[in-house]
């Protein structure tokens, strides 16, 4: 579902206690975002006893854009009792996803890991994947 107002992610973000909440910041028009969101509604349904997945329009809710970096076309992160997890994908930035996911089972993977590390107290998971090769520049 999108959220659109700040005090709705926050409540999103804070009220849930036992699942992850991934939360894709992006504008709905983008072609990044298209996809992302294609993906995200294909696993909503096998992730939903760990994880509960929200989507943010950076245009209409620009509260968050400053103090999470928000300037890519599509950023997905992930959150845990109201606690931001990092994710070591091998790319520098361990805030966030801010490429389009392609594979579905992927994306499963990376929520799995976030939220057997978060229950553990894991401030930074390792992605079971390196990205770092993902875009030869």
């Amino acid at each position: 579902p999108h959220l659109h107002s700040g005090w709705q992610v926050d409540q999103a973000i804070q009220t849930e206690e036992d699942r992850v909440v991934v939360i894709r910041f992006g504008r709905d028009s983008d072609q990044t975002c298209m996809v992302q969101d294609e993906v995200l509604f294909g696993i909503a349904e096998k992730v939903k006893n760990f994880a509960v997945i929200y989507l943010v329009d950076i245009d209409e809710v620009p509260d968050f854009n400053g103090m999470y970096e928000l300037y890519d076309a599509c950023t997905t992160m992930f959150f845990y009792r109201n606690k931001h997890i990092m994710v070591d994908l091998g790319t520098g930035n361990n805030n966030k996803i801010n490429w389009a996911l392609a594979d579905k089972q992927e994306l499963i993977d990376i929520i799995e890991i976030v939220y057997r590390g978060a229950r553990k107290g894991r401030g930074l998971v390792v992605s079971p994947k390196d990205y770092s090769t993902k875009y030869r520049y």
